[in-house]
């Protein structure tokens, strides 16, 4: 019996209850008002329901007296072995052995699917994150989101959400000039300009341009800038993207600043142009000091922004704007920016912003700051200058570590990792427990078919061992996990879930056999606990493949 089934069941009873109690009230019941959950003390039963006490007002009745009449009929539900009703009104189910045990068999044939939910189904997001400027490499400020974000990303999908992942190239405006004249430089072996971009990178883009097209250095310097901005640009980029993809973190749109301020040859209009009419149409647009502002104070900004400069110059919220319309013109209802700890500026700004576009700022958009994460240990980048790369980051402590250790804190608190923990193959490090756990239950499966243990009968009520009850309780919660992690943005649940899945596992491994001792004969109970054991891999490997890291069947 799952949850899911528990849950049913009991709303089935509740409805003529509550109808017997108070009639037309049943009508107003839901089965997502029946909600269960793991009692802390294990001794309490397999779940607990404080529905009693929450319908007991409306039906204008004692709470533990309306727990205790739900507890009667719920305790001849096939499958539950007791109910207990405790203090005011809390309800504490008991499965049965069978019953409990019944959710390997689910979680096996299930496979890639178990945990995956529809809690969102209908949900259209569009998720930002990383956004780096594409006029260096990839460093530690960027590292945090990029985990965060892609394994966000999936815990969303696997709860129905429909989700587009997109980096937003900062590739217009004077940085990119800068960035130009830095390579530009370099190339004639000349310092860095003021207020350039200085690091060995800059020198090794410069080498590669000239590589390509050596008439660069004989042409004159103002005719070539454009050139040598655009060439190293796009091999910056493409050092990004090689970055993001050995760091497990996929995006499916790169969208480029620039296309913002393209004018449209049929209309001589770019979308930015397009954006500020927009906005106007709102209503939420006004004039003063010959600059054309939004009234994002409206909407809860600490002031209002200009949109349009007195010299005809669009600002960078006029851009913000543009970028915002877009999502929203590509169907995106909901938009989730992941910014650094940098950007708390920008909270009141996005949310402003979405209700002059017309929408609801508590609906439409979300923005997440994350705080800044430091490495004991990590070296700054010689090729960079002072900064720690990814690149660096991914050489010394690897991908899957450092997305685990990142993946598995709240992104809203400062962290502090430790470099040489992330190294060792013990269970000091996190993500190595986890792994392997998992490369434990395969281990277990290999030495099972040479012992002539298979799948062939599952028993459910032979899973009374209490290593097995806690095990099995805790392999239900898989698909609550996911869905909580994707409605609170909070996709660290997920890696403290499998460390606790991690923890159990090994207890019970600890003290039941799958494979029979020396000459003992393969019992029903070892072709059982094969199933126990497959589903526990099948869940540590679903989960570890939400945060992005592998789950290897052998260590």
């Amino acid at each position: 019996m799952t949850p899911a089934d528990l849950s049913r069941s009991l709303f089935d009873l509740l409805v003529p209850l509550v109808e017997g109690r108070r009639p037309g009230a049943a009508a107003e019941l839901s089965p997502t008002d029946v909600v269960l959950e793991r009692p802390k003390n294990r001794e309490h039963g397999d779940w607990s329901s404080n529905i009693a006490m929450r319908l007991a007002k409306k039906l204008g009745t004692n709470p533990r007296e309306l727990a205790t009449e739900i507890a009667e009929r719920l305790a001849s539900v096939d499958g539950v072995q007791g109910v207990d009703v405790a203090g005011p009104g809390f309800i504490n189910v008991r499965l049965d052995a069978a019953a409990a045990g019944q959710i390997a068999h689910t979680i096996v044939e299930r496979a890639h699917d178990y945990g995956r939910n529809e809690s969102l189904a209908g949900h259209v997001i569009n998720l930002e994150f990383v956004s780096g400027n594409p006029t260096g490499p990839l460093h530690l400020a960027h590292t945090r989101w990029a985990a965060v974000g892609d394994s966000l990303g999936r815990v969303l999908r696997a709860s129905g959400a429909e989700v587009g992942t997109e980096y937003y190239i900062n590739d217009a405006g004077n940085q990119m000039d800068k960035f130009g004249l830095s390579v530009q430089a370099a190339a004639f072996g000349e310092p860095t300009p003021d207020k350039g971009y200085p690091g060995e990178y800059i020198g090794e883009l410069a080498a590669r341009v000239v590589a390509a097209d050596p008439s660069l250095l004989e042409r004159p310097r103002d005719e070539t800038l454009a050139e040598f901005r655009e060439r190293a640009y796009h091999l910056q980029m493409a050092e990004i993207r090689d970055s993001l993809e050995r760091f497990n973190v996929h995006f499916d749109v790169f969208f480029t600043e620039q296309t913002l301020h393209e004018k449209d040859p049929a209309t001589g209009r770019s979308a930015i142009d397009d954006a500020a009419e927009r906005l106007k149409a709102q209503g939420h647009v006004f004039e003063d000091d010959d600059a054309v502002w939004v009234r994002t104070t409206d909407f809860g900004d600490d002031k209002d922004r200009v949109m349009i400069r007195g010299n005809g110059i669009y600002t960078y919220f006029a851009a913000d704007a543009a970028y915002y319309l877009s999502k929203k013109d590509r169907g995106y209802t909901e938009k989730i920016y992941l910014l650094g700890a940098d950007h708390h500026g920008y909270v009141h700004r996005l949310r402003a912003l979405s209700g002059a576009a017309g929408d609801d700022p508590d609906v439409n958009i979300q923005v997440l700051i994350g705080q800044m994460v430091t490495v004991n240990g990590a070296k700054l980048s010689k090729r960079a200058g002072n900064i720690v790369e990814l690149d660096d980051l991914l050489e010394w402590v690897g991908a899957d570590s450092l997305r685990y250790e990142l993946a598995r804190y709240p992104s809203d608190t400062p962290l502090d990792l430790d470099g040489e923990q992330l190294r060792k193959r013990s269970n000091e490090n996190p993500v190595f427990y986890v792994q392997y756990a998992h490369a434990r239950t395969r281990s277990v499966a290999r030495n099972a078919a040479e012992a002539g243990v298979d799948r062939s009968v599952f028993r459910p009520e032979l899973l009374e061992h209490e290593t097995e009850s806690a095990l099995l309780g805790a392999l239900q919660e898989f698909p609550r996990i996911v869905a909580q992690a994707a409605e609170l943005r909070e996709p660290h649940r997920v890696a403290r879930y499998l460390e606790e899945i991690a923890g159990l596992y090994h207890r019970w491994y600890d003290n039941c056999r799958v494979i029979p001792l020396g000459e003992q004969p393969v019992e029903d109970v070892h072709r059982t606990r094969l199933w126990l054991n497959d589903a526990t891999g099948t869940v540590l490997r679903n989960g570890l493949d939400l945060l992005g890291v592998t789950a290897p069947d052998r260590m």
